[in-house]
């Protein structure tokens, strides 16, 4: 199936002169959104999954189906303050700042596979941050898997050594 056929480009947004891809095309598309998840779902099968990882929002809505489909739970990353138990965390800096990333500190044991999800990788700096959090918590990226790459972008540099999938690239 060509995913690129549901997705929408919207130009201009959110500022000028950004081609803006929008995934909401293909998951309001079951069959589209099952095909992405299962071509996923399959990658990870071979990575011998314990755990998806996904940072928010748009890595809950890659990562959800997949650990839901091959019968493993999900670890959320989210911004700081979301999360109401005892937590890792990691700054990252933006293109005009910096954030915070964090993930409950049993969310993850020492030795598991984990696959971390989203929908796009730009510049890689919010998957090498949830990678950073993974480690500390002793876990083993298996594997990380975007539907979305923006190669131009060179976000697979900043992931260098890892075994990343990607179902479309721009």
């Amino acid at each position: 199936m060509d995913l690129k056929k549901f997705i929408t480009i919207v130009p201009d947004w959110p500022k000028p002169g950004i081609q803006f891809k929008d995934i909401t095309t293909l998951m309001d598309n079951g069959d589209a959104y099952r095909y992405a998840t299962d071509q996923i779902v399959e990658y990870a099968r071979e990575k011998q999954i314990d755990v998806v990882v996904g940072p928010e929002a748009r890595g809950f809505i890659i990562g959800c189906p997949v650990a839901y489909s091959l019968g493993v739970g999900f670890a959320p990353v989210r911004k700081e303050g979301k999360l109401p138990r005892e937590v890792a965390r990691v700054e990252y800096g933006l293109e005009y700042g910096k954030d915070v990333l964090t993930i409950h500190k049993d969310a993850i044991k020492p030795g598991q596979r984990v696959l971390i999800t989203d929908d796009l990788l730009a510049t890689g700096g919010t998957i090498d941050a949830t990678i950073k959090l993974v480690q500390e918590l002793g876990g083993v990226v298996a594997g990380i898997a975007f539907l979305i790459e923006l190669s131009y972008l060179d976000g697979r540099d900043k992931l260098d050594g890892f075994d990343i999938l990607t179902l479309m690239k721009y």
